[in-house]
């Protein structure tokens, strides 16, 4: 078994610094040749985490408090493992106690701090049980993704297999107020994981071009984010082919939607067992 994990984690390492000289991020990447090569990785290395693991959930501002409180900890002199780049989803976890680990397979971490997008949780906490969690908040939009979005996800994991194939360039352009302090906002980057996902995670993401001079990468998705005055949510998610372009889009207009999705999830919950349940759910049962 160490034989499996020394070599998920050279791969991996491997990968990531290839991808990082070709000019991409390449960490969720690293994170799916992991557990492709060891399923058990995560449980492993999380295992050997000597003092406290701090997961950190939320709609708005789960980035920024993940790395303040590593900061913290290892102002304290502590070593800490941490997902500083915002790749919250199980790969992204993955990687960050990939990465982090030696080439023997061991890893020197006494604190995890290890940021969770929400509806991933009920996919990473099988791996290992956290100590504490940290919850900013759920609203607004966790209730877009999970309710109009939740079905543009479902076609646009169609579209991709459609589109991509022949030749499509795929991009995602967010807009929100001017008081959001994230970016990408994770919605965008769910849309960009629903399609990445439907293409066996080929895609790599790009989040600015300004720093290099070269043709686009035939296998990136671009994610674009717009800030401004009081634009409550609009996402729009473009397949460029050659002389046509193919548009997915979803404008909310007022937060009464967001709203209104709470109550009828209210409504769906009620006489249910305790169990796992998302706006899909609410979907399919109408």
């Amino acid at each position: 078994m160490i034989l499996r994990r020394m070599l998920a984690i050279w791969i991996s390492k491997a990968t990531c610094v290839v991808c990082k000289l070709a000019g991409k991020q390449g960490v969720t990447l690293a994170g799916k040749i992991a557990l492709k090569i060891d399923p058990k990785i995560l449980m492993e290395l999380s295992g050997q985490v000597r003092k406290k693991i701090f997961i950190t959930c939320g709609t708005n501002g789960k980035t920024t408090t993940n790395n303040l409180l590593c900061s913290a900890i290892e102002a304290e002199g502590e070593k800490v493992i941490c997902n500083h780049t915002g790749s919250n989803m199980l790969n992204g976890v993955v990687s960050a106690f990939v990465l982090a680990a030696k080439w023997n397979g061991k890893l020197d971490a006494d604190y995890a701090c290890i940021e969770i997008d929400e509806a991933s949780t009920v996919r990473v906490l099988p791996y290992f049980k956290p100590d504490y969690m940290i919850l900013t908040n759920l609203f607004r939009d966790q209730l877009d993704r999970y309710g109009e979005i939740d079905i543009t996800m479902e076609l646009l994991k169609k579209a991709a297999q459609v589109f991509a194939p022949a030749g499509f360039d795929m991009e995602i352009v967010e807009k929100h107020h001017n008081q959001k302090l994230d970016a990408p906002s994770g919605t965008a980057l769910a849309l960009a994981d629903s399609m990445n996902e439907a293409l066996d995670e080929a895609y790599t993401y790009t989040y600015d071009r300004s720093q290099k001079r070269q043709k686009r990468d035939k296998y990136e998705i671009g994610i674009s984010a717009v800030r401004g005055g009081n634009i409550v949510g609009e996402h729009e998610v473009i397949f460029a082919g050659q002389d046509e372009v193919i548009e997915f889009k979803h404008t909310a207009y007022s937060k009464a939607v967001f709203a209104k999705g709470a109550v009828e999830a209210a409504k769906f919950l009620k006489g249910k067992p305790a169990g796992h349940y998302d706006m899909a759910d609410v979907i399919a049962a109408k």
